[in-house]
């Protein structure tokens, strides 16, 4: 099933969902661990992203299949065209994150691993046990300071995306929100 202006399908409730609270859960310790450089949760935070990505590419499928949902209410140019630049930083921002990642990681030398099933061997430093010795330098760099950059205009995209949610409930009364939680619109 489609989304309607009425409901929105299954399929685009679980895609946003799961994709949004898995990105917030993903970013939050992606906070975490920079902050007090917890190097342990670095395997899970990068399979969670690994995973995430599958399911964001699932998701720009099928927004390109289905489209966007329809706005609700009337609103003022400006809120439209906002809501439609915060819409597209989201999408762009969680394929960024997480193929930044992935890139960082692997052209840093230390592979990818999907909770310990190897999906890119890592480069081992034969005259260093423990180190890995990157394939490219800057792209590393590249990556890394992508990450960061992307990671803070998600986090300014979010708070717009749920200050917006709350607008649509609380002032507007249009529905958008209870369509966001599956509701049928009447």
């Amino acid at each position: 099933m489609r989304d309607t202006p009425k409901r929105l399908s299954h399929l685009t409730l679980f895609l946003h969902w799961t994709v949004g609270l898995g990105f917030l859960a993903v970013l939050a310790v992606g906070f975490y661990m920079k902050s007090t450089a917890t190097f342990a949760l670095y395997p899970l935070h990068k399979s969670f992203g690994v995973l995430l990505f599958a399911l964001v590419m699932a998701r720009v499928v099928w927004r390109v299949i289905n489209g966007f949902p329809t706005e609700m209410g009337q609103h003022q140019p400006w809120e439209h065209t906002l809501a439609r630049v915060v819409h597209w930083v989201l999408l762009i921002g969680t394929l960024l994150m997480p193929l930044s990642g992935m890139l960082m990681s692997i052209m840093g030398g230390s592979g990818l691993q999907l909770f310990g099933l190897e999906l890119w061997p890592n480069n081992p430093m034969p005259e260093v046990p423990g180190r890995n010795l990157p394939l490219n330098p800057a792209l590393t760099r590249f990556a890394r300071s992508m990450h960061g950059i992307v990671a803070w205009a998600m986090v300014v995209a979010i708070a717009l995306h749920v200050a917006a949610a709350f607008k649509h409930h609380f002032i507007d009364r249009d529905g958008t929100l209870s369509r966001m939680l599956g509701k049928r619109l009447l």
